[in-house]
């Protein structure tokens, strides 16, 4: 049987079913007749081939072997050459940003309050007495004191050495000391950000540590009950036209000193050993990665609480040599101010309780105003009380049964903050805008910094609990108008005053050049003179051969005048106290003020809070 077909490409196909042939050997004709049809016939478009039914020929690929990998040689030529490229794109890129010039973008210059921060802690430099560390960096300083408290055999305490001059004599006084020294850890507590940006944080822990570390000489630190504290070293007394020699009478360099220098004792000093407490207490808080030594500050702040309150008394009753210079109004602001700084290093609720005591608060002055009611000073905590308190009430919330009376701060700060404003008449201003907070008595700048501060430090507080503003009356004020007014008078004791003169020495082209300081006006030049050879010194209308760099000096009087005197210690002394304040000021409204406050550090010790409810109403009764 046969079929027959015909061949589309013009030839007879002829299949024989009964061909002995195998399929092998017709796909080998079929093969051969397919190729025979392709050699002698047109060309062929690609559907034609792809009838075909043998293999086409397949062209043979190449290969790149790499060592660890075989790899097609196109693809290998192709990665080489991008690579190439990509180097040869990114070179010349290179090349065209390195020669173009562009506008360099720096830091910003520090501002005016940075600079003279830099300044302000330099004086506490100058001012430290004992065995002086080799990065003091005041090069007309040397050792001093190093006989303090061995020198006076009735003193228990021994090794007095260490600590800082007041002012411009060599007297160390525990009370203004004190303050200065929580003043300066409450800036840290708040402003570490603020330090660290201005290279000033290990500065001013020094700083710190310099005063506290001498605090401890001061009393019994390692006992948990004590019956004195070491008041104070040197004497000042030269009333009744006395001539023996001291602090006072004498103009000395503090190195060359070679007259007795007593100590003077208290037993009964409420408000010292409250504040005292109050900067170890505090100084615990900015050393607290430092476990052992803030466990020893906290400890001695207890004990030196205990003290105040187990024997009351004011240091300076009965005509003692710190009743002429630092004499102490009351001890009961030492109460709420140290009780507050203790809750906050302890965490123990017994300290909180205590400063919130309305009789406490009563007998310190916080429900009545009067003419110095706002004003913080060495003397008087009470308003940097109410400031710190309010804090614990704006983060923590505490509730019942802290709450009436922390409200009544709270308000009472808003109240003092009103009376800084310009708009109210509580203090009068100089002509050229500088706030009399001790109403035209002499050396006021120890206050504005105080008060400037203040009102920055509590504008940061709204701010950091989204609180915009506050109320004087039925008015709304702004928290910028609370920086403004710091501002104001920090700006007229950097310059802006009528005088054009810069109160910090060393800042700005005219500062004060006759400052009241013994160690400033002498000239460091091997010649020890005594007592009485260092009046010329005093007397000298010269400027001083020594600069005292940071030093706040005391500040004009009530009409922008001031008297550049050496020997006029109300205009141009400065004090611990007064650079303290100047410093948190500083601060505070130095760099960026988007940084603003630390809100946590100082509630580390605190513990959770959960208000304890108020007691249950009594039963019924019909």
């Amino acid at each position: 049987m046969s079929m027959y077909g015909r061949d589309p490409w013009g030839g007879p196909l002829e299949i024989n079913a009964a061909d002995s042939a195998t399929d092998d050997d017709r796909s080998r004709n079929l093969q051969d007749l397919d190729r025979a049809a392709l050699s002698s016939s047109r060309p062929l478009d690609e559907t034609q081939q792809s009838w075909l039914l043998g293999p086409g020929e397949q062209k043979k690929k190449r290969y790149v072997d790499l060592g660890c990998i075989i790899v097609s040689r196109k693809i290998f030529l192709w990665t080489v050459g991008a690579l190439l490229f990509s180097a040869f794109l990114a070179g010349f890129v290179t090349l065209i940003v390195k020669t173009v010039p562009r506008h360099r973008h720096g830091h910003p210059p520090p501002d005016n309050y940075t600079l003279a921060l830099h300044k302000a802690l330099m004086f506490f430099n100058a001012q430290r007495s004992g065995k002086l560390p080799k990065h003091n960096n005041v090069s007309w300083r040397g050792n001093s004191g190093l006989q303090d408290g061995k020198s006076d055999s009735s003193t228990v305490m021994k090794d007095l050495v260490g600590g800082y001059y007041d002012a411009g004599d060599a007297i160390k006084f525990n009370f203004p000391a004190s303050f200065a020294m929580t003043m300066l850890s409450w800036s840290v507590i708040e402003y570490s950000a603020k330090y660290e940006a201005a290279g000033e944080l290990n500065h001013v822990k020094d700083i710190i540590k310099w005063g506290t570390d001498y605090l401890l000489k001061t009393f019994n630190n390692s006992a948990d009950s004590i019956d004195r504290i070491a008041a104070q070293v040197g004497v000042g007394d030269t009333s009744g036209g006395s001539t023996t020699p001291n602090d006072h009478y004498c103009w000395m360099r503090p190195e060359d000193i070679d007259y007795p220098r007593p100590v003077y004792e208290c037993h009964s000093c409420s408000d010292l050993a409250a504040e005292m407490a109050a900067a170890l207490a505090a100084a615990s808080i900015v050393f607290k990665d430092n476990k052992a030594y803030s466990q020893k500050l906290v400890h001695g702040a207890k004990t030196l609480f205990k003290f105040s309150r187990d024997q009351r008394g004011r240091y300076s009753a009965g005509g003692s040599d710190a009743a002429l210079f630092y004499n102490s109004s009351s001890y009961y602001d030492e109460f709420v101010w140290g009780g507050a700084w203790l809750y906050y290093a302890t965490g123990n609720t017994s300290y909180l309780q205590l400063a919130t005591t309305p009789g406490i608060a009563k007998h310190a002055g916080a429900f009545w105003g009067g003419p110095d009611y706002g004003v913080l000073s060495w003397d008087n905590k009470l308003a940097g009380a109410q400031v710190l308190l309010s804090r614990l009430r704006l983060f923590l919330s505490p509730g019942y049964p802290y709450e009436e009376i922390l409200r009544t701060f709270h308000n009472q700060t808003s109240i003092i903050m009103c009376s800084y404003l310009p708009v109210f008449t509580s203090f009068n201003r100089t002509k050229g805008g500088l706030i009399q907070l001790n109403h035209g008595r002499p050396q006021p700048l120890q206050y504005v910094v105080n008060a400037a501060f203040l009102a920055a430090l509590y504008s940061d507080y709204l701010d950091a609990a989204d609180t915009p503003g506050w109320y004087c009356g039925p008015n709304f004020y702004s928290t910028d108008v609370l920086r403004e007014f710091a501002r104001t008078q920090i700006d007229y004791i950097l310059g802006k005053n009528p005088r054009k003169m810069s109160y910090i020495v060393g800042f700005g082209n005219h500062y004060p050049k006759h400052v009241h300081h013994r160690g400033a006006s002498i000239p460091k030049n091997k010649i020890k003179y005594n007592c009485k050879g260092g009046w010329k010194w005093r007397d000298a209308s010269k400027p001083n051969p020594n600069t005292l760099v940071g030093a706040m000096v005391a500040g004009p009087d009530k009409h922008d005048g001031f008297h550049d005197v050496r020997t006029n210690y109300n205009y141009t002394e400065p004090t611990l106290a007064g650079n303290a304040g100047l410093v948190f000021a500083l601060v505070a409204l130095s760099g960026d003020k988007s940084t603003g406050i630390d809100k946590n550090t100082i509630f580390s010790a605190v513990p959770p809070m959960f208000p304890t409810p108020p007691p249950p109403p009594a039963a019924w009764k019909p």
